[in-house]
């Protein structure tokens, strides 16, 4: 400790006792020469006084002294407490990281037991949420999808529900990420100068503030990005980035295992030349919907395609152009029966299949018929050539018209069947 330095006496206590003292020496020697006892009495009394003043000066020296103790014991006692309060926040920090880091291997635990990309990518986007915590952010899984060459989306969550967005296939933010392959932190999208803010309202409906955003990469690969958002400015800080790059890396070689495990499958259930579902795939997917149109009453369709002829263009040009054929005519089938149930298989050969849940009779056959059409007005170039295709189709209902799997099979076969001996290119319902 570093003692304070001691106050020197001033000017004016020296004045004062100096003023004391002269009167009194005058009065000493007028006394000495006309009173001895009063001088006596009167000495006597002046030392007393002056060990008063004595005793009185060493009093105030000791409260100066305890004084400045005083102060240098207050500032010694908030030094310590300044540590103390460091030293808390240190272990505060060190239990934030334990409980962060257990909270990880959790992460990493769950997702080691996802083997599709559906549910890798559901329970990551759920997983972030609970870390997180805050029931007004969103996560938000995009992955590149190989056939479409850009970003989609693949899962995203606001609390403990699924949410639709409208940028589909990222916004500025996004597209920034992947382009600089770094982290993003935005504060408040309306004052950030890096980005444009009338273009991310006119990009997305909804009202984000403020995120941040990590790119999934393994090796040389990026799979996709990782984004959270919230409709609150400043929601965000550098530390929730850095841990939500953590999550990123450590869900990047998930996500790779899943989608190669995704490939896996769909080589084990779909066609290589149309992409489209096998046969097998499509029987056990047909006793699962039997099943459920039982329970809920609703009807189901079961609609079989076969093309016409196809064995003249094979002979025609060639078993490469027949491929072709099959594909085009795979493509129009999937783009033109896609909503969700909806499935449609390469039944084998030039045939192929569509199975149709929740779907009356009527409709299935308007369906169908618009197919029919698409693929007879399709241009296809075989060897330089332009030529047209064309399909018979024939359709059965359950259970208006079968009540087995293997009668709605039957029944869709005999009315194909009818097409063909009709005069092609038609379609025919069981009746």
């Amino acid at each position: 400790m570093i003692a304070k330095p001691k106050r020197p006496l001033s000017r004016l206590y020296f004045l004062v006792v100096f003023s004391f003292l002269l009167p009194l020496a005058g009065f000493f020697i007028y006394a000495a020469k006309n009173h001895a006892a009063f001088l006596f009495l009167t000495g006597g009394l002046m030392v007393n006084v002056v060990l008063l003043l004595l005793f009185h000066l060493r009093l105030q020296k000791k409260q100066s002294s305890i004084a400045i103790n005083k102060e240098d014991y207050f500032e010694r006692a908030n030094l310590l407490k300044a540590e103390l309060a460091h030293e808390w926040e240190t272990i505060e920090s060190f239990r934030h990281k334990i409980t962060s880091y257990g909270q990880l291997k959790d992460l990493t635990e769950k997702l080691s037991l996802c083997l599709g990309l559906a549910e890798t990518s559901n329970m990551l986007c759920a997983e972030v949420n609970k870390l997180f915590g805050h029931k007004d952010i969103t996560v938000i899984l995009y992955l590149f999808h190989s056939s479409m060459g850009a970003l989609g989306i693949s899962s995203s969550q606001r609390g403990q529900m699924q949410v639709n967005l409208k940028a589909k296939k990222g916004d500025v933010f996004d597209q920034w990420v992947v382009k600089t392959l770094h982290p993003l932190l935005v504060e408040d999208t309306k004052t950030d100068f890096r980005f444009d803010a009338e273009k991310i309202i006119s990009e997305d409906s909804r009202s984000v503030r403020s995120l941040i955003s990590a790119p999934l990469v393994t090796g040389d690969k990026t799979l996709g990005i990782l984004r959270v958002d919230s409709p609150l400015a400043h929601h965000f800080a550098t530390d929730d980035l850095r841990f939500l790059r953590t999550i990123a890396d450590l869900s990047g070689v998930a996500v790779e295992n899943a989608q190669l495990y995704q490939k896996i499958e769909d080589m084990a259930i779909r066609d290589d030349l149309t992409g489209l579902y096998l046969r097998r795939y499509m029987m056990d997917r047909l006793n699962e919907e039997l099943k459920r149109e039982m329970r809920s009453g609703q009807q189901l369709c079961f609609l079989m395609i076969d093309l016409d002829r196809f064995k003249q263009y094979n002979d025609t040009f060639g078993h490469i152009a027949g491929d072709i054929v099959l594909r085009t005519v795979g493509g129009i089938l999937k783009e033109h029966f896609a909503r969700p149930g909806d499935l449609v298989c390469r039944y084998g050969g030039e045939e192929f299949c569509v199975l149709l849940p929740d779907t009356p009779k009527k409709n299935a056959v308007s369906l169908a018929e618009e197919v029919r059409r698409k693929i007879q007005a399709k241009e296809i170039v075989l060897r330089r050539q332009k030529t047209h295709v064309s399909a018979s189709m024939g359709l059965a209902a359950f259970p208006n018209d079968a009540r087995t799997r293997e009668e709605l099979i039957m029944k869709s076969d005999e009315a194909l069947y009818k097409a063909k001996e009709g005069g092609r290119n038609k379609v025919c319902s069981s009746s």
